[in-house]
């Protein structure tokens, strides 16, 4: 059920969840949350994913250095002590979304294995044992790449549509909305965050006033899965240093995206190439015929192969100077 375009929501009440303590392995924490608030009809209840961890058993020893290559698919960025990783999930998070606070000394909470099965699993729980309709978000903290700061955003949901596209809607001034899409579970997880605080031992929160944004029962929406960007179109998928190095290497083409079209190859390749250097267009193929002395020609098929490479492209393995040919990596 999505927001009707240009409706105007009432009032929106964050309350903090007060209460609960210390959770473990193989709680019912659907009896330990309604312990401590009672839901109404299109509430939103917003629960942290350490709490569900814990219940869960996502509880390890150990250090987040011990667990993180466990836990990561491919790594965006390394400085210093930080790693910028891709998790199982599809999630960009810093080690992975391994916490080391909140738990016991040496040990680690890891994030739910499918926060989008916990989400489903708490919120039919809570409408079999209370009779109430409410949508369940569960939330962890995370950087942002263009802002410093984290906030709290939606790793798993259910009975909630977690993204309002407005994409062909009209304006009141007549201009068509072409990309607008706002992440509505993620700004009520970071809503929701306000009042439990860093450090206020509130592993959940109620935000209410949204009833409008609530699936009827049963349904349960795409999960907050739906809001991991696929990987052929996130620009960022690797840090700076990372995509320099991993173009040149030629190994993983993973975190460049999907390949641009062979128009864009050629200009940048012609650009890069320099005088002297012919670029052609054979249908789906281009081809780069190289200028200058045989040891210029080989400092040019460098450049030019790592810079086809993040482009999405590879050379011919048969290519042989001073001709270089480069087609699509994927179909």
């Amino acid at each position: 059920m999505s927001q009707p375009p240009g409706s105007r929501p009432g009032a929106l009440t964050c309350l903090p969840v007060d209460g609960v303590g210390e959770v473990a392995a193989g709680a019912d924490l659907a009896a330990v949350l309604l312990e401590a608030v009672t839901p109404q009809d299109g509430d939103v209840l917003v629960v942290t994913s350490k709490v569900v961890s814990k219940a869960e058993g996502r509880v390890r020893s150990g250090s987040r250095e011990d667990l993180l290559a466990e836990e990561t698919d491919r790594v965006v960025a390394v400085r210093g002590r930080t790693s910028i990783v891709r998790t199982h999930h599809g999630l960009v998070m810093a080690a992975a979304g391994i916490d080391a606070s909140n738990t016991g000394l040496g040990t680690v909470v890891l994030l739910p294995a499918d926060p989008d099965a916990s989400a489903r699993r708490l919120r039919e729980q809570v409408a079999a044992r209370t009779g109430r309709n409410v949508a369940v978000l569960v939330t962890d903290t995370a950087g942002r790449a263009w802002r410093t700061g984290q906030t709290d955003i939606a790793v798993g949901a259910a009975g909630l549509d977690v993204l309002h596209d407005y994409a062909g809607v009209v304006d009141p001034h007549g201009n068509e909305l072409a990309v607008t899409a706002p992440a509505v579970a993620d700004e009520i997880a970071a809503a929701a965050d306000l009042v439990k605080r860093k450090l206020g031992r509130r592993p959940a929160a109620v935000v209410r006033g949204l009833a409008d944004l609530v699936l009827p029962a049963g349904h349960h929406g795409p999960g907050a899965a739906a809001l991991v960007r696929p990987e052929e179109q996130d620009m960022f998928g690797l840090g700076a240093r990372e995509a320099v190095l991993a173009a040149l290497r030629g190994t993983e083409a993973r975190g460049f995206g999907a390949p641009c079209s062979a128009d864009e190859l050629a200009d940048q390749l012609a650009a890069l190439a320099g005088a002297g250097a012919v670029v052609t267009r054979d249908g789906g193929r281009v081809s780069v015929r190289l200028g200058g002395s045989e040891r210029e020609q080989g400092a040019q098929a460098v450049t030019l192969r790592a810079a086809a490479f993040a482009l999405g492209w590879r050379a011919h393995d048969d290519a042989v100077q001073p001709l270089v040919r480069f087609a699509p990596a994927t179909p």
